[in-house]
């Protein structure tokens, strides 16, 4: 399994990003794909999952800034970030579960200015 984040950098608060990772093989092959970020200092926490069947999932504390979504032709899983906040900086990786197991990818640096 290989993951690779992309489209992390430097914004201002307020401004919105999206987040693209690429996955091997096919995106439905995984039994639950979703993002992840860690702040500095702190425990990497779940952002937005999606189930194999479709169904998502989003952390409480978004409070509907962020959507996930995949495009299955290729085979991407995305993260569209809006009204992004100081507090939203971090490391953000994708992640895949394939036969109970998890798959990191590199992680992608995003920050947001004040």
């Amino acid at each position: 399994v290989q993951l690779q984040a992309s489209g992390g950098g430097l914004v201002q608060a307020g401004e919105s990003l999206r987040l693209a990772c690429a996955v091997s093989g096919s995106i439905f092959d995984y039994e639950i794909t979703g993002w992840y970020r860690q702040a500095p200092g702190k425990r990497r926490e779940m952002l937005a999952t999606i189930l194999r069947g479709g169904i998502s999932e989003y952390a409480y504390s978004l409070k509907g800034r962020f959507t996930i979504y995949r495009d299955g032709v290729k085979n991407m899983l995305y993260l569209q970030m809006d009204s992004l906040k100081p507090e939203d900086t971090a490391v953000y990786y994708c992640n895949v579960r394939l036969s109970g197991d998890n798959y990191w990818g590199p992680g992608t640096l995003v920050t947001v200015s004040s």
